[in-house]
């Protein structure tokens, strides 16, 4: 009988959670504009996610909360230039597009502006005997389906017209491109940076491995979802984006082995918790596999696979600090982030760090 109603309680509780719930107040001069000189440098704010008690230091004092025997599980993936400025071919009007999915070696899905020029049948020019491109498809969600022609090798043509898709929040113009990439980006696919990596530096992460820590890589390219304001009240109705994901057979194995000897699973970032946790609800034995999920995390969410996360502060709202109140606790993340605007941390793409954790 006591269980049914805690049963009916949780439900209950489920279907009132509102999206209102994830708000707090933040200062406008508190969000990053651009990158530390030194990426470890950042602050950290330890949280214990049991009891909500926390510390105040800086990144590279990171090494003083992990033990022996942990597994840092990191996204590979690797920002491209995905914002293309061009102009319509028949009109030289000018036009933005944003590669969202690559389809197949000539097809991208993306984002347009303005919408009303992107017709089937319209092409466009980026880099003129270069690069163009012509839209074949309108879909239901307004994106487009370009196909590009472009002379030479993709890669470094795309790299030649492109430039970095910035989150709106960032007006400043980005002075090197590989502050916005991981230092053990490689995998090619992502409009957005998986941004609580981008606090490591080479040597920490060689500290960090000499202390008897291992390193497992998966992938997941972030698509410009992750940004997408949650337009709902109701958090359950929210639809999630998809992104796509990679858990090869190296890191299945090192996880698998860490799991059942009952070692710390600690995620850098939300992608790679998306990752982690849509494997492990997919298959138990969490076995290699690829493909796309949309995998939604809000409080509520049983987690199967990680144990902490380090993550950068989240805008107001969004799926993302749904997803650390998902592991944190709501109340536990609400007066971090708090405490965190009153100490003025610095917040989202190229603010500070959060790792939340077992004190």
């Amino acid at each position: 009988m006591y269980f049914e109603r805690w049963k009916k309680w949780c439900i209950i509780s489920l279907m009132s959670m509102k999206t209102s719930d994830f708000y707090y107040d933040l200062p406008e001069e508190l969000i990053a504009q651009h990158p530390l000189d030194d990426r470890s440098s950042s602050r950290l704010l330890v949280l214990d996610k049991a009891t909500g008690k926390m510390e105040h230091r800086h990144f590279y004092d990171i090494k003083s909360y992990l033990r022996p025997g942990d597994v840092l599980v990191v996204n590979n993936t690797r920002v491209i230039p995905a914002r293309l400025l061009g102009v319509r071919s028949e009109t030289g009007s000018p036009v933005e597009v944003l590669l969202l999915k690559r389809i197949d070696e000539k097809r991208w899905e993306t984002i347009v502006r303005p919408g009303k020029k992107f017709k089937p049948g319209h092409r466009f020019t980026f880099i003129p005997n270069e690069l163009e491109a012509e839209c074949e498809e309108v879909l239901e969600t307004g994106n487009r389906i370009m196909r590009f022609d472009f002379e030479g090798i993709w890669e470094e043509v795309l790299d030649r017209a492109g430039t970095m898709p910035l989150p709106p929040y960032i007006h400043e113009k980005l002075q090197d491109k590989e502050r916005y990439q991981t230092v053990y980006s490689k995998i090619e696919g992502s409009a957005a940076a998986p941004t609580a990596g981008l606090h490591f530096t080479r040597e920490l992460l060689k500290e960090i491995e000499d202390m008897g820590v291992e390193t497992a890589e998966v992938t997941l390219h972030v698509g410009l979802g992750t940004f997408r304001p949650v337009k709902v009240e109701d958090v359950e109705s929210h639809e999630m984006h998809s992104e796509w994901f990679c858990f090869d057979e190296k890191a299945s194995s090192i996880i698998r082995k860490a799991r059942a000897e009952g070692r710390r699973i600690i995620s850098v970032g939300t992608t790679s918790t998306r990752v982690l946790e849509t494997v492990a609800s997919r298959d138990p034995e969490m076995m290699p596999c690829s493909g796309d999920t949309n995998i939604f995390i809000y409080p509520g969410y049983e987690f199967k696979c990680v144990n902490c996360l380090i993550t950068n502060f989240h805008l107001p709202e969004s799926t993302l600090i749904m997803l650390v109140s998902a592991l944190a606790g709501k109340e536990n993340i609400l007066g971090a982030y708090k405490e965190a605007v009153s100490m003025k941390y610095r917040f989202f793409s190229f603010g500070d760090a959060m790792f939340i954790t077992d004190l």
